[in-house]
């Protein structure tokens, strides 16, 4: 706990620094207006995952001394996250950093998860899958894709104040949780450090949005989620594979529904970026419904009033995953509903057949 406690604190200072640097060199820090993806009325910094950073830092510096056993892991992992993180905060500053290139960082930081930290996935617990990783090229394939995946999804939801920053602490907490119950020293003390530091930009970032995630922090918590995970179910058997796969089911889920609206449906490139995201289509058909007023205080309440209605769709996946995170059976059930359940969701939003009770009555 104290690891959780001194992260958060190192996060929620930092991240006001960061706040106060962009109100004093605002041609540099904040946000531009002209995305898809923005829904806020004035330009607001974009590099919180710095502040991040920095907490968990500071905090393996302690943790280091504490728990001289995982010392050189802990390094390790900041070090292949690296690349990823970098090429996001990049983009937040400067915006020429394409999407492609920014998948490719993320893919040469998940080969340094697997040289550095051994994070190759050995088991799916999904027909076909596990026989095909037995040859380990595959398994190298099939991890840097599942890690650069996971990195781009949280980056993908990542649209409203505190929307991306909640599910991810719900997530590491699961994570912490779980590491706890199979003894996993590791995974438990990077999992609630991280956690901590999520917390302290959380204060900032909700409900007030004054500061965001950007891509760099996006990719460095997507990253982080996807190197535990794979650690975990690689380093405990007791753990179902399937339990990182629910735990995470909405932002992957997100992803591949929307690769599949922009290949198929649309005929665009898969990383083409787009407004029509679920939590996009619940701003504007349930949110803006009850907030019609373009004034900023109004935009800044909607904005925040969204975030709750994801959080929970994400608690919907992440629950199930921590009460039976070592039956599979189970696990692999409550995933297919809740793919059901996103898929006849955003068809319901997206016909403006929003269900009575999601909408605000007023």
């Amino acid at each position: 706990m104290k690891f959780f406690v001194l992260s958060f604190f190192t996060s929620l200072f930092v991240t006001l620094l960061v706040i106060r640097s962009a109100r004093r060199h605002g041609a540099l820090l904040p946000d531009h207006l002209d995305r898809p993806q923005n829904f806020h009325s004035s330009p607001v910094p974009r590099i919180g995952g710095v502040s991040l950073l920095v907490a968990v830092l500071v905090t393996f510096l302690w943790a280091q001394t504490a728990l001289p056993g995982e010392g050189v892991l802990l390094w390790t992992l900041l070090v292949a996250a690296l690349p990823a993180f970098l090429s996001g905060v990049i983009e937040d500053l400067y915006k020429n950093v394409s999407p492609r290139r920014r998948l490719v960082f993320g893919a040469i930081s998940a080969g340094l998860g697997i040289w550095l930290l051994g994070a190759v996935l050995t088991r799916t617990s999904i027909p076909g899958v596990d026989q095909m990783i037995r040859w380990y090229p595959a398994a190298v394939m099939l991890t840097v894709f599942t890690v650069t995946g996971v990195s781009n999804a949280i980056n993908i939801i990542d649209g409203f104040n505190g929307l991306a920053s909640m599910c991810v602490l719900f997530m590491l907490l699961a994570l912490t949780y779980v590491a706890f119950q199979v003894g996993d020293t590791y995974v438990f003390t990077v999992a609630l450090i991280v956690a901590g530091a999520v917390l302290g930009f959380f204060v900032w970032n909700y409900p007030a949005g004054l500061v965001f995630l950007g891509d760099g922090g996006a990719y460095f918590l997507g990253f982080t989620l996807a190197e535990l995970s794979i650690l975990l179910i690689g380093r405990n058997a007791a753990v179902s594979p399937i339990f990182p796969l629910l735990l995470c089911a909405y932002p992957i889920f997100e992803t591949l529904f929307s690769i599949y609206r922009r290949k198929v449906v649309r005929g665009v490139a898969a990383i083409t970026p787009d407004g029509i995201h679920l939590h996009t289509l619940i701003h504007r058909r349930i949110i803006r419904a009850a907030f019609r007023v373009d004034f900023d205080r109004r935009q800044i309440a909607r904005n925040s009033m969204t975030s709750p209605y994801l959080w929970a769709l994400c608690l919907l996946s992440v629950i199930p995953s921590v009460l039976w995170w070592d039956n599979t059976a189970v696990l692999t059930a409550f995933l297919l509903l809740f793919m059901a359940s996103y898929v006849v969701l955003y068809c319901l939003i997206l016909r403006f057949k929003t269900p009575k009770w999601l909408m605000i009555r007023r």
